[in-house]
């Protein structure tokens, strides 16, 4: 395998947009070939992630319409949907092709439009990614899924609803540094506590938004990134996957696809969890931040909760989770939201990211999760 690189990224504000996730995608691609110095007649290949466009916008066929938009129609196109890690796994795929040597310049990443309908269709159609024949038939939507990790997280370790609290507070403060951030506005302890409860144990402030948006990256053999900017290497990009039904998993308090996807990661860029300086991860909803950091191996199973509530994981912590705003703040933008996150840690190993800068970042992780825990993603990054 070649060397691969990020060389441009491009995000596109998180909220209600009146435009289609395909737009939404192309103003993104646009920025981030104008950030990588390319033209888009360099585009070799297109990835993209999309998840809902049949249920909200009565679209398929997604992938090549947004390369039309960007006036690349003769260029090979393909749609990624894992649920909420379609980008994180069309990034993957777009490594393998560059770093096979298929191509020398790809464009990956993902829109969608989900604001345009009602939240309870929304919320319908994202509960697609569930098993339909066994628990869509039950209602279990996805604050029911990780209500479910909340309490067998709880009843195991001691976890309490205070230290998930936490997460959302900090997340929230890292976000009003986000000029992309949906909501950038900083909110309490006890705002949280006392939010109204969406699926026991889970608040309202514990649960992160649907938004829209459109996120890009441009990936590069290293002959091409050589003459780029600021290239942020690709040291590891794997995945694992788990039981669909939540019935088959064995211990709720964990998620073994984090933990398979980590130690293979780890093995590639042949670093540990002790090597990395800035985590973007899925903290769909609080409870799921806790569990990544632990399924990461950045904390000891079970004090997940207590590093955030002692700030470790906040800006100038330990170890700075989220320091985007995560899903939680900057917005869940669902087929979009992989590759933002990698645009996230690619822009702070630039030492691009402002205020919200982990100071002397070299090396990040960008972790996602798809659905019901059955797919994820983990990928590493660095700079020379």
């Amino acid at each position: 395998m070649r060397r691969v690189a990020v060389i441009g990224v491009g995000v596109t504000k998180f909220g209600k947009h009146e435009r289609s996730s395909s737009e939404l995608f192309a103003e993104a691609a646009a920025d981030a070939l104008a950030d990588a110095g390319l033209p888009a007649s360099a585009v070799q290949a297109v990835y993209y992630g999309n998840v809902v466009g049949g249920e909200t916008e009565h679209q398929l066929h997604t992938s090549p319409q947004a390369a039309s938009i960007l006036g690349l129609p003769a260029v090979p196109t393909t749609r990624i949907e894992n649920a909420c890690a379609s980008s994180h796994v069309a990034f993957r795929h777009a490594v393998m092709e560059v770093g096979s040597g298929t191509s020398d310049v790809v464009l990956v990443g993902g829109g969608e439009r989900v604001l345009n309908v009602p939240t309870a269709e929304s919320t319908e159609y994202f509960a697609y990614a569930s098993d339909a024949a066994w628990e869509q038939t039950l209602g279990l939507t996805f604050p029911g899924v990780f209500a479910l990790i909340a309490r067998a997280h709880m009843q195991k370790y001691g976890t309490t609803e205070a230290q998930m609290a936490a997460v959302a507070v900090k997340n929230h403060k890292h976000a009003v540094h986000n000029p992309k951030a949906q909501f950038q506005k900083e909110i309490t302890l006890e705002q949280v506590l006392k939010s109204a409860y969406v699926a026991d144990p889970l608040k309202l402030y514990d649960c992160c938004p649907f938004t829209d948006g459109g996120a890009a990256l441009v990936l590069a053999s290293e002959e091409v990134a050589r003459r780029s900017r600021k290239p942020v290497w690709v040291l590891a990009a794997a995945a694992a996957a788990d039981w669909m039904l939540m019935a088959d998993k064995r211990d709720l308090s964990r998620v073994p696809a984090t933990e398979r996807a980590a130690a293979a990661a780890y093995r590639q860029a042949g670093i540990g969890p002790q090597d990395v300086d800035v985590v973007e991860l899925h903290d769909c909803f609080t409870i799921a931040e806790i569990v990544a950091t632990e399924g990461l191996g950045l904390f000891e199973p079970g004090a997940g909760g207590r590093a955030a509530a002692e700030g470790q994981t906040s800006l100038g912590g330990k170890i700075p989770v989220n320091v985007s705003g995560g899903l939680k703040a900057k917005g869940h933008p669902i087929g979009a939201t992989g590759a933002a996150q990698v645009a996230e840690i690619v822009t702070q190993l630039r030492g691009e990211a402002g205020p919200r800068q982990v100071e002397g970042a070299r090396r990040g992780l960008a972790h996602t999760l798809g659905g019901n825990t059955a797919t994820v993603c983990v990928s590493l990054f660095g700079r020379d």
